[in-house]
């Protein structure tokens, strides 16, 4: 058995995790599993990932869970470019840095729009109060002011000269709302950025990998599980 890769590319990590292997030529079978469908919680996933969450590697009889572990685990088994996850301990450090940051800052802060701009109205058929979202998006320029000047800096990459794992983390998290929310446009800085980093993993891969993301207002509530659309509902609303 190869490596299998469990993924829904309208996942942020998944995204990060296609976008790795196909760009350093990794072999894996895509396992796609559908979020708003429920699919992770079936009973076969389960034996995969007993946290149901994707992403998910099964590497002949070990399992892992957790993007950035699986990130680093095929860096690793796959001895992939320097760059990535750099030997220098200061850009290594840099990388570890971000990672570290991400969960609570950019991840955190985007999620919470996307959220409430996609996926409350398309769970509840109703426009989320303004007021509300005005807020989240309040909360999330702040951590993108943050990223601009502690993370990126006047540096072509986070790490340094070349692209690393911290990129294209970012690139991801922040291209989770381009299809409803350009948070590149009137930040020519961050715009850049984000073109180094997709010509550097190959544009071809790059816009394959966001193409359900970018199309993410074609969303109807029907493509979303019934059980899974109320529980969204009360979890958003409370």
């Amino acid at each position: 058995m190869g490596l299998e890769l469990y993924l829904d590319l309208l996942s942020q990590p998944c995204r990060a995790l296609y976008i790795f292997a196909r760009s350093n030529n990794i072999p894996f079978e895509f396992k796609q599993l559908e979020l708003l469908k429920g699919q992770h919680k079936s009973e076969e996933f389960q034996k995969v990932n007993l946290l149901m969450q994707v992403p998910a590697l099964r590497d002949g009889s070990f399992t892992l869970a957790e993007s950035i572990a699986i990130l680093l685990y095929l860096a690793r088994k796959f001895k992939t470019p320097d760059h990535w996850y750099p030997s220098d301990l200061q850009q290594r450090a840099r990388v570890d840095e971000y990672l570290a940051w991400q969960h609570t800052g950019i991840r955190e802060k985007e999620s919470k729009v996307f959220l409430l701009k996609v996926l409350l109205p398309l769970c509840t058929g109703q426009p989320l109060p303004p007021e509300k979202l005005q807020g989240a998006i309040k909360e999330l320029n702040v951590v993108l002011k943050q990223f601009e000047e502690k993370f990126l800096q006047d540096k072509p990459f986070i790490a340094g000269k070349e692209v690393s794992l911290a990129d294209l983390v970012a690139v991801v998290e922040l291209m989770q709302l381009v299809g409803s929310h350009d948070i590149f446009e009137g930040r020519p800085k961050l715009a850049a950025w984000r073109k180094r980093v997709e010509e550097a993993v190959g544009k071809q891969i790059f816009q394959e990998a966001h193409q359900k993301i970018l199309n993410v207002k074609n969303l109807t509530a029907d493509q979303v599980a019934p059980e899974l659309r109320e529980y969204m509902k009360q979890a958003l609303l409370t």
